[in-house]
């Protein structure tokens, strides 16, 4: 459809300027003497200043490791193509585990530590700017032994372990700029003991065993930011299949998830099924393969991890739950091709993932969208501290407060009410083609609403993304005509009927539990 183009609204133009421009210049520059200056130790994200490093953009991670459940024990070899975007005296890496040896353009590099997390590398002799670099980190530890801050987002499972946390697992197991604002794509390779699988993101190009060990060679080849890297040593039962499309997939599940096996299954399973009618929402799958995984693991979240999104067994403890499976595969379009410029922004991954539960609802005839909005917010009265939390910027301790994740689908209701179905899920649909494998803000998308719809759209975001309170009226669309309400009373301040849907929606609201604070719960 043709778009109707807005100058940009006050709300959207500021958010456009939101990251600082450390973050996109990705350090400090040259110095005076012309022999380069240090890379920034953060990538300029107020909400975690030591996650990612200035001074160079990577395009791609190779690496090749050897695991052993029995012991936890980890050893690496990381390649990492990058290109300098400064001159460079010294640069960083994110990561914990012990280093025995740098290269830097194949020559020995100097390295030392600071911080929780920070490999400083110098290399031999300067780097000049806007040129490729190759860096060659060895590497070996336990994982599981490493806490940052006091917590680990390394998951030790009775045959193996897992990596998979947002918003960062990588530092646990692989030298990176952790941020989402600098993607790669990935070939990672993992030998463990024969009758063990290492399952990872992309598609299983290679399988060969030598000596007791088995190497699984996997490969993603868009980009991919380092938190939605994931790796799972262990003893899987392993479906595959392809899609109408051609698509590969694979799924595996944990030969000792007990009364969880059959649900995780029945769930997990109509992963196919789920991104078919999701290419009809947001446009074409995004990624060549596709899947699921379940390990044997305590926690209670799942997180999107690229092309194989990870559940922990107790979402499935009542039984199946198709819900859980659209909102991690919705997060392929909203969060893995389009990921956030910061980590403020994280509401253009997760109001979208909620929404998309919604329309699911709304697919299979439990309850539309507009009924589980009335419902959530005639859940929450004025003073319920749900409405102090601003989606648009909830702050590094409230990024994953379930508000993020209802208010902010409250906010999509409010938008589809406003600018109606049609430029709605034009909306939805065109924006992961418009940033497609990149990186964008809750400014951006404003705009991009605005420009399609051609509404003027700064009071709503406004209204329902950053004011500290609950709005005036829910984003409930006007009653019918006809229909006549007294001054001040909205369609919500009667408790609405329960959308057969809602319980088994809430059912995955743990689904947000994965901040740090599943750090705490391993530290055991």
């Amino acid at each position: 459809m043709q778009r109707r183009i807005l100058v940009p609204s006050a709300v959207a133009a500021s958010l456009l300027l939101a990251i600082p421009a450390s973050a996109a210049a990705g350090g400090p520059g040259k110095s005076p003497g012309g022999q380069g200056a240090p890379g920034a130790p953060g990538i300029g994200d107020p909400y975690y200043p030591s996650s990612g490093n200035g001074g160079y953009d990577v395009a791609h991670y190779d690496l090749r490791l050897r695991y052993q459940p029995a012991t936890d024990l980890l050893e690496g070899t990381a390649t990492i193509l990058a290109t300098t975007r400064q001159d460079l005296s010294r640069f960083n890496l994110d990561f914990g585990l012990t280093v025995s040896e740098v290269r830097v353009n194949g020559r020995t590099a100097g390295f030392t530590r600071s911080g929780g997390q920070e490999l400083e590398i110098t290399p031999a002799a300067p780097l000049e700017e806007n040129r490729p670099v190759t860096v060659v980190v060895r590497y070996s530890g336990k994982p599981s032994e490493l806490k940052i801050d006091g917590w680990t987002a390394w998951h030790r499972t009775p045959d193996g372990g897992v990596a998979a946390q947002e918003p960062a697992s990588a530092v646990w197991w692989f030298p990176s700029n952790d941020h989402p604002l600098d993607k790669a794509t990935f070939d990672i390779s993992v030998a463990v003991p024969d009758g063990t699988q290492a399952i990872s993101n992309g598609v299983l190009r290679s399988r060969s065993s030598r000596l007791g060990w088995t190497r699984y060679n996997w490969r993603s080849d868009k980009p991919q930011a380092t938190y939605l890297a994931t790796l799972a040593v262990g003893k899987f039962d392993i479906t595959t299949d392809t899609t109408a499309n051609g698509l590969p997939v694979l799924n595996a599940y944990s030969k000792d998830l007990g009364g969880n096996a059959g649900a995780a299954r029945a769930s997990v399973e109509r992963t196919a099924e789920v991104a078919e009618w999701l290419e009809g929402v947001f446009g074409p799958y995004p990624f060549n393969a596709l899947g699921g995984y379940v390990p044997n693991v305590p926690s209670g979240y799942a997180l999107e991890t690229q092309t194989r999104p990870f559940y922990s067994p107790r979402q499935f403890a009542n039984g199946a739950n198709v819900s859980v499976v659209v909102h991690e595969l919705a997060h392929q379009w909203y969060g893995d091709s389009v990921s956030v410029k910061g980590w403020k922004d994280i509401w253009v991954n997760e109001g979208f993932a909620r929404y998309s539960q919604w329309l699911w609802s709304e697919k299979e005839g439990e309850g539309t969208a507009q009924e589980l909005a009335d419902y959530i917010y005639a859940l929450h009265p004025a003073d319920d501290p749900f409405w102090t939390v601003k989606p648009g910027d909830p702050g590094p301790d409230r990024q994953f407060d379930i508000a993020v994740y209802d208010r902010g689908a409250l906010a999509l209701q409010a938008l589809r009410n406003a600018i109606g179905d049609e430029d709605f899920f034009a909306v939805l649909k065109g924006w992961p083609a418009a940033h497609a494998d990149g990186n964008a803000s809750v400014g951006d998308f404003v705009q991009y609403a605005e420009e399609v719809s051609g509404t003027p759209l700064a009071d709503l975001f406004r209204t329902w993304l950053y004011e500290p309170s609950r709005p005036a009226a829910p984003a409930a669309a006007a009653p019918p005509s006809g229909v006549s309400k007294a001054p001040g009373v909205t369609r919500s301040d009667a408790r609405p009927a329960e959308p057969r849907s809602y319980r088994r929606i809430a059912a995955t609201d743990t689904v947000h539990d994965h901040d740090r604070g599943h750090g705490r719960d391993q530290r055991d």
